[in-house]
């Protein structure tokens, strides 16, 4: 039986957050929601109830978790020789969306790290996470509350979708902020290096660091690695039921997105057995008129903060609404663009590229 807690006039010491922490101290799973998406959460050091995090999302062995902290005293309980630039980014970017690689503590059992040396370590900012950490007074593994290779959950109520009965806690908070996971970087390298983009460009965390990280294909969604040092390296992530088609334009200017606009729109006209579905933005919209195709707006090119935001829930809303094939239209590899970028890519079927 899965208890689903709707957190409103969220107070942090708050009955539900001493129930679920009670729950992850006896070796239960909780969802609960980060300012990303929402994650599902086992006692760091309880292997029994990180496996179990592994059977209900059907997740990959070799695929590493996430641990989330609330104070730097809680990272010094899973990583051992933690460097100065890590300090750094823990005093200007947390908590908030950034997770940092670094050595592992030899107390940290080796299914949570998927046999690697490093661990994967984050401070969430959100106030329901934080308090849910602190009250169980240890550190939490959580990937993402979802089947995986699905969207990643945006909301409580895609959580209770996705796994009611297969956890004990759902701690619902409504909507989370950013939508996109976190950013990971990896500073046990030198340089550091992007694993996956995420809602803190990458740019601002050059900037912290007062260098270049360091930015692999596989982290722009383009080819896999062998064993991945972090989540969303490896796997096919974030795909919805339909066969999702992303097509991208050689540039981004105005009769290039036109040209995007019109592809597409050929396409979508073809025919195909079943619905076809177009992610647009608010710049495209015009030129699906009259397609026969359910257009979907994911925002402004403007505004990549807001199309972040959107994604996984429209992602999610093609299937609800019967798609069978959707296109997609790509975006630039710069800023919260190489997030965008990353989830379509590594969600995709197919990928067109087309000259303008």
């Amino acid at each position: 039986m899965t208890i689903v807690f709707r957190l409103k006039g969220f107070e942090q010491d708050c009955f539900e957050i001493r129930y679920a922490a009670g729950v992850l101290m006896r070796g239960g799973l909780v969802a609960f929601p980060t300012e990303t998406v929402y994650g599902l959460g086992a006692l760091v050091w309880d292997e029994g109830a990180v496996s179990k995090i592994f059977q209900v999302k059907g997740r990959p062995s070799d695929n590493p978790l996430i641990v989330h902290v609330s104070s730097i005293e809680m990272v010094e309980k899973v990583a051992s020789r933690i460097p100065e630039d890590a300090y750094k980014l823990m005093e200007k970017a947390w908590p908030g969306p950034l997770t940092i690689v670094l050595p592992k503590s030899e107390r940290v059992p080796r299914i949570v790290t998927a046999g690697l040396d490093t661990v994967a370590v984050r401070m969430p900012s959100h106030p329901v996470a934080l308090s849910l950490i602190r009250e169980t007074g240890e550190p939490v593994a959580a990937p993402s509350a979802n089947p995986s290779g699905k969207p990643s959950p945006t909301s409580g109520t895609h959580v209770v979708r996705d796994l009611i009965g297969r956890v004990e806690v759902v701690l619902d908070a409504g909507e989370t902020l950013y939508g996109v996971e976190s950013t990971v970087v990896n500073i046990v390298t030198e340089p550091p290096v992007l694993l996956r983009p995420g809602a803190i460009p990458v740019e601002e965390v050059e900037k912290i660091l007062g260098r270049k990280i360091l930015i692999p294909e596989f982290a722009k969604g383009l080819g896999q690695v062998e064993k991945p040092l972090a989540p969303g390296m490896k796997y096919r992530h974030y795909a919805p039921e339909a066969k999702l088609v992303l097509v991208e334009p050689s540039s981004y200017t105005r009769e290039c997105l036109k040209a995007l606009a019109e592809y597409i729109k050929t396409q979508a006209l073809a025919g195909s057995n079943g619905k076809p579905c177009i992610l647009a933005t608010l710049e495209t919209l015009q030129h699906y008129s009259g397609v026969g195709a359910e257009t979907f707006t994911l925002g402004s090119r403007e505004n990549p903060f807001e199309i972040a935001r959107n994604l996984f829930t429209i992602l999610r809303k093609v299937d609800e609404e019967g798609c069978s094939i959707v296109y997609a239209e790509g975006f630039p590899d710069q800023g919260l663009g190489l997030t965008i970028m990353n989830r379509l890519r590594k969600a995709a079927s197919e990928k067109h590229l087309i000259n303008c």
